[in-house]
């Protein structure tokens, strides 16, 4: 994982852009729109992100450092040379900068927008947070500007407060396709799935090849033959033979499709066809899932339970491969009156990380696992209270939360050291429905610890290693913090597992998280639309209707497959 926010489930990454595209969205204005005030280094500010929008990086640069070097305390130097950074993925460097204009500046919206913005993609939520809180107390009348604290608001967690500012952005400047896709994106989180749609096709009406929009579209509903976007979604999708973030939207829109029409054979020749590209082009990645697992194992040696660490709290991780039923069970625990769902956190990778100060720009990697073998008591302790302080406030103050980040399945070990108390619970599922879930459901494209998705024998590969991890956590962890649940005994049973999950969490009986479906919470996963109905059985053995499309990967599953 890249230092970069992400989510193991999110399709619609909200806000994909740079802070160098100001440029492109204000040339839709039509010159009365404000843009703070008129000053020198506003101005000087815009025509530097107009020339950034226009890859002219070195010009801009230059005229940065001259800029420092007439005035040391410039901010305009600051941030333009952080959308720089930005723009060539140096993330950290980026908050860095944004952070020290913001400083110079911090009544100037903008500088404090595109440091929350910044904030986001290294995964520093609650930061990202507060300084959009600091942002919308300084708000004007610029659409752009409503948008990106949107996106921020959206990126942590926080859509209902979100969508007011998407609401402002549309309403002070309805041109930008790219606004209302925000604005349906957290639409659809927040469970408005009319306004989503509404939204979606606002998009489009403003950017027809806005792929992404088509894609949401074909998510929100079951697509039947009176009522379907093959025609349009082929016709894209054939326009459009070298984009290989297209071809993943649209090639998974018309094969879910596909699949809703009863037709599984088109619908897995669609997927592949879908993953193509992105799989050409990842096949020389040096990442290296193998080398993870094994760190993650040896990260988690010594003491386990380390009753001394000053840690009261419990929260709850819910954790396991994506569409596996993480969703689901983050819903039924926090329709509890006592817990509320933070969502997925970066936090505890983002801590470890910036424990262990390795060199690589990525999140969770085996450098940083094995690192992690050198921490002290007392730094667990500290990653511990630092965790429950950020956690804390992304969970809107309560007590008891629920942090649902799947792959912080390969944490679990740490997380008990820094976090005793706290409760793992790990999600399993048939390994063949678990296999074809994760190559039929796109997953956030913005990541590469999901490039194994792009494969049925990688994602074979992936399920082996990570029964192997669980098997491992089986015997290592605690039995009283870390439990296995599978989606199947929920579904068949959910009374039962529901009260087992309760008794495990410390909860006491709540005849509402039977009712999980009616839980108001946003969700930001590609789960949005299934939880918000009751609990139904028909994805369970999914993968038989396939008929001899997955042959190969029963093969390659070997006994696992039954």
């Amino acid at each position: 994982m890249r230092v970069n926010t992400h989510s193991g489930e999110l399709v619609h990454y909200v806000g994909a852009k740079s802070s160098a595209n100001y440029a492109q969205y204000r040339a839709y204005t039509d010159g009365k729109e404000t843009v703070q005030k008129q000053t020198s280094s506003s101005l000087r500010l815009i025509s530097g992100l107009r020339k950034i929008a226009s890859k002219q990086f070195e010009q801009v640069h230059a005229q940065a450092i001259e800029m420092i070097q007439a005035n040391v305390n410039d901010p305009v130097a600051y941030c333009l040379l952080a959308t720089i950074a930005a723009e060539y993925g140096n993330h950290a460097k980026a908050v860095e900068l944004f952070e020290r204009a913001a400083e110079i500046e911090p009544q100037n919206a903008y500088f404090q927008a595109y440091l929350g913005q910044a904030l986001t993609t290294i995964g520093s939520q609650r930061e990202a947070k507060s300084t959009a809180d600091k942002a919308a107390l300084l708000i004007n009348s610029d659409a752009y500007l409503a948008d990106t604290i949107g996106v921020i608001y959206s990126r942590t967690g926080f859509h209902e407060d979100a969508i007011p500012f998407f609401e402002k952005a549309v309403k002070l400047n309805p041109k930008p396709a790219n606004f209302h896709y925000n604005l349906g994106a957290s639409q659809q989180f927040l469970g408005h799935f009319e306004r989503a749609e509404k939204a979606y096709f606002e998009t489009l009406s403003r950017d027809s090849r806005a792929y992404r929009a088509w894609s949401s579209i074909v998510g929100l509903k079951r697509q039947t033959p009176d009522q379907n976007y093959l025609p349009e979604l082929i016709s894209l999708f054939e326009s459009l033979p070298n984009d290989e973030d297209a071809s993943l939207h649209l090639g998974h829109a018309i094969a879910k499709t596909m699949e809703d029409l009863g037709r599984y054979e088109d619908s897995f020749l669609w997927l592949q066809k879908a993953k193509r590209l992105k799989l050409k082009s990842t096949n020389s990645t040096t990442f290296s899932y193998d080398r993870l697992f094994e760190a993650a194992k040896s990260a988690a040696t010594g003491a386990m339970i380390a009753t001394d660490i000053d840690s009261e709290r419990a929260p709850i991780f819910i954790i396991g491969l994506p569409r596996t039923g993480t969703t689901l069970v983050d819903r039924i625990i926090s329709s509890h009156s006592d817990v509320t769902a933070a969502g997925e956190l970066n936090v505890f990778p983002s801590l470890i990380k910036k424990m262990a100060k390795t060199a690589s720009n990525m999140v969770m990697d085996a450098d940083t696992f094995i690192a992690s073998n050198t921490f002290s008591h007392e730094a667990l302790a500290r990653i511990g209270r630092d965790y429950i302080e950020a956690a804390t406030e992304l969970s809107r103050g309560t007590e008891r939360f629920t942090d649902k980040m799947p792959l912080n399945f390969f944490y679990a070990g740490l997380i008990l050291k820094a976090l005793p108390n706290s409760r793992i619970i790990a999600l399993r599922r048939g390994a063949m429905d678990s296999c074809l879930s994760n190559y039929r459901q796109l997953l956030t494209v913005q990541h590469s610890y999901y490039h194994y998705t792009y494969d049925l024998g990688e994602i074979a590969k992936f399920y082996r290693q990570f029964d192997q991890l669980m098997s491992h956590w089986r015997v290592y962890l605690p039995a009283n913090r870390f439990i296995e649940v599978t989606y199947e005994d929920i579904v068949h049973d959910q009374e039962s597992q529901t009260r087992r999950l309760l008794e495990f969490c410390g909860l006491e009986w709540q005849q509402s998280c039977m009712r999980f479906h009616e839980n108001k919470a946003p969700v930001s996963t590609a789960s949005s639309v299934q939880v918000r109905q009751p609990l139904y059985s028909g994805s369970i053995g999914r993968w038989q209707r396939y008929g001899d499309k997955l042959d190969g990967l029963k093969q390659t599953l070997g006994e696992l497959a039954n």
